[in-house]
């Protein structure tokens, strides 16, 4: 079961905004990738396109998006025109890839670029520019889940200081199930909604946050 932040109608036009928001910030601005890529992954601006905000996915263009980030974190930069080539570069491809595993995966651009920095995405450009993008998403999801091994339940659980057992009693779901979930041995995807929502409740996140990505 996935769950997407928003309908998939908007998914290329989000991909163009991003794909020439890196454009700009590389190749006009002069930014180095992973500048721009940290400023990206922190802002509130990338949270609301993540999320789905019209705003951010479709009502602006991409070097207008670029500026809002780079506003946003207080990143130096030197102001140019809106420049937007036919011609797209493996700059514009990065973003663009970027944007579609964002939502695919629904995982943050914080989650994303700490594990797989904007300029190593830019050097995927080569052997994957031509290939369906779902193969990207492998890649990327492949590399995701080598640097985070844990279940999104045990990290959030550890994250909040609780023992399994705690857990447990805080959110009246048997201990054995949670151990489950957190060996991968049951598939917190397809338990009940109800479970998921208890669990969420009790560690304050999103019943979403806890689901693993496909």
């Amino acid at each position: 079961m996935a769950i997407r932040a928003y309908a998939e109608d908007y998914l290329p036009g989000a991909q163009r905004v991003l794909g020439d928001a890196v454009d700009f910030a590389v190749m006009t601005l002069g930014l180095e990738p992973d500048t721009f890529g940290a400023a990206l992954a922190v802002s509130d601006v990338g949270r609301q396109f993540a999320s789905g905000n019209p705003k951010y996915v479709a009502g602006m263009n991409g070097c207008e998006f670029a500026r809002l980030v780079l506003s946003e974190t207080g990143t130096p930069f030197t102001d140019h025109e809106d420049v937007m080539f036919l011609e797209k570069s493996p700059e514009y491809w990065a973003g663009w890839a970027l944007a579609y595993y964002q939502w695919h995966s629904g995982c943050s651009f914080m989650e994303i670029l700490n594990t797989v920095p904007l300029d190593s995405i830019i050097c995927m450009y080569p052997t994957y520019h031509e290939m369906d993008i779902r193969q990207f998403a492998d890649t990327i999801q492949e590399r995701m889940k080598a640097a985070h091994p844990h279940t999104k339940l045990r990290m959030r659980r550890e994250n909040c200081g609780m023992s399994q057992s705690e857990l447990a009693a805080e959110a009246d779901v048997p201990l054995r199930q949670i151990q489950l979930f957190e060996q991968r041995q049951r598939n917190i995807n397809m338990t009940a909604a109800e479970t998921l929502l208890k669990l969420s409740k009790a560690l304050c996140c999103r019943m979403e946050d806890l689901m693993e990505k496909d």
